[in-house]
């Protein structure tokens, strides 16, 4: 069953620069999906355009049939989502149970339920009671992607979406989150869309993925496979990412 379809997306600037041109993708129900592309490329545009932050100039997005573009939809539609920033968007003066509570909020849970949640899902994603009345600054970047993730879990979403989920964080926390996020999606059962440069996180993450090159899709299919893909341009991004990795380490 298929969750999500891009259907021929088109977005310019006033510029006249076109970042997307015709963006056709298919995520299944259920689905760890990665969308990679070099820095520019239009993954972050695209992602503000399935949430609808961003109205496409042609084309279409559904979500279980659901369109971005129709206003009568909108509220069913945008309900389906949840995400983790690439900066996690934690509000500075709220304390880390607050920054929980206030995604519950949204969605009229009651007070104590609010409480109840997020305590809950701050513990199921390895934070101590201690920190919960702390404020951001005070905690440290990996425990504030940590909370940022029980956020957007919290309001228990069909499709769960990461803006470079690793970015800024250093190579043992990015291992230690990456493994949180791949634990987190396989016990919730649900639609995970991922954009990312990094080819590390893409492998581990995902069940499949596309790049988006030149604002399209130039290919798309298991993760494990692109090495080997036929594709010029995608095997010469995946003997890049590797190379720079190697010389990394």
């Amino acid at each position: 069953m298929t969750k999500i379809v891009f259907e021929n997306v088109h977005k310019k600037f006033h510029n006249n620069f076109r970042v997307l041109n015709g963006v056709s993708l298919k995520v299944a129900d259920k689905e760890v999906h990665v969308i990679l592309g070099r820095s520019g490329c239009g993954k972050s545009v695209l992602l503000k355009c399935l949430l609808g932050i961003l109205q496409v100039d042609s084309g279409d997005i559904l979500v279980d049939g659901l369109s971005v573009k129709k206003k009568e939809q909108h509220r069913d539609y945008i309900r389906k989502f949840s995400i983790l920033f690439q900066g996690n968007a934690l509000f500075d003066s709220m304390t880390i149970r607050g920054n929980v509570e206030f995604g519950l909020q949204q969605i009229n849970r009651n007070k104590s339920e609010c409480r109840s949640i997020a305590e809950e899902k701050l513990l199921a994603v390895g934070l101590d009671r201690r920190i919960f009345d702390l404020y951001p600054a005070e905690i440290s970047g990996g425990m504030q992607k940590r909370a940022a993730l029980a956020r957007a879990i919290a309001i228990e979403p069909e499709v769960l979406l990461f803006d470079e989920p690793t970015s800024g964080l250093d190579p043992i926390t990015s291992g230690v989150i990456c493994h949180l996020l791949r634990d987190t999606v396989t016990k919730l059962q649900i639609t995970c869309l991922t954009i990312t440069h990094d080819l590390k996180v893409a492998e581990f993450l995902s069940d499949h993925s596309s790049i988006l090159n030149d604002g399209a899709i130039i290919w798309t299919g298991k993760t494990k496979e692109m090495k080997r893909c036929g594709d010029e341009f995608v095997e010469n991004f995946y003997r890049a990412s590797h190379s720079i990795l190697e010389v990394s380490a």
